[in-house]
């Protein structure tokens, strides 16, 4: 992990401001929908593995949000899928093309409500050779190979790792359904935060693809300037892990409503009545 790219992060959230736009103001909602289903918040579970993925997913339930999964056998993506939660299945990009197809496969024969693959797992930070990741080589897919994968799944598919308008226009040329601005939890060194790149991705790409924010959303407060910012959606995945080994389900529950309720609060105190009509000029850089 580098910490360089997380510090940079925080501090350029830390110095986004918000002007009050409170005179007027009626209660906001903050429901979306998300590949086909509603949900009640915009906040959604990061893709994260090796933890208890079946509580994080019941935790998210309860308050109708969205969930996205990382690393994993095939027996506990089924699991996960047969809760009551909507979920995303991200999937390393392993040198294996079988492993790949028999994930996709999973996802969709039980009830995943999209894909996607952390293509940027596949590059070592400090050299260009492929990497491996518990035991599993991974491999850079070429453009052929994710076109072939996207078309396969026969599922909304995102690419997680995009952070550039040349990515995001890539993802939009080979069939994506969007992109997760991410660096992997500072797996690229000085990489330039998900949340500055925003606006330029939005404006390049309009409306044709989801955009979503992974890495360094801790609040509703930080969820907020993302989503004033481009975002159609954000991930939280730090805040829920010690909650959720604490508590379980319900530790995840109350992190997620906090963050939504912080998120809410925000909205009213900026006359947004819906996540659609949060106005990107609320937002000022210190």
């Amino acid at each position: 992990m580098n910490e360089d790219s997380i510090k940079i992060a925080r501090e350029y959230m830390d110095s986004l401001l918000v002007e009050s736009r409170i005179i007027g103001a009626t209660r906001p909602s903050s429901k979306i929908t998300f590949c086909g289903f509603e949900f009640d918040t915009p906040i959604m579970t990061a893709a994260l593995s090796h933890i208890d993925l079946v509580g994080m997913a019941e935790g998210a339930a309860k308050l109708n949000a969205p969930v996205s999964i990382g690393m994993g056998e095939n027996e506990e993506m089924e699991k996960v899928l047969a809760t009551d939660a909507h979920v995303m299945k991200i999937i390393k990009p392993y040198k294996d093309k079988d492993e790949i197809l028999k994930r996709l496969d999973c996802a969709r024969e039980n009830g995943a409500m999209a894909v996607g693959m952390d293509v940027e797992h596949s590059v070592n930070v400090q050299d260009d050779e492929d990497s491996i990741v518990v035991g599993k080589e991974m491999k850079l897919p070429t453009l052929e190979e994710l076109r072939e994968y996207v078309e396969y799944a026969k599922l909304p598919f995102f690419i997680k790792g995009a952070l550039s308008v040349h990515d995001a226009q890539q993802a939009k040329d080979l069939g994506c359904k969007g992109i997760i601005l991410s660096h992997h939890n500072g797996l690229m060194r000085c990489a330039v935060p998900p949340v500055m790149l925003l606006p330029e991705i939005r404006d390049a790409i309009g409306d044709d693809l989801i955009l979503i924010v992974d890495g360094g959303i801790e609040t509703g407060f930080d969820a907020f300037k993302a989503l004033a910012l481009g975002a159609d959606l954000v991930t939280v995945g730090k805040p829920l892990m010690e909650p959720l080994k604490e508590k379980g389900p319900e530790g995840v529950y109350e992190v997620l409503k906090k963050m939504t309720g912080e998120l809410r609060a925000m909205m009213l105190r900026t006359s947004s009545k819906d996540v659609k009509s949060i106005d990107p000029s609320v937002i000022w850089r210190m």
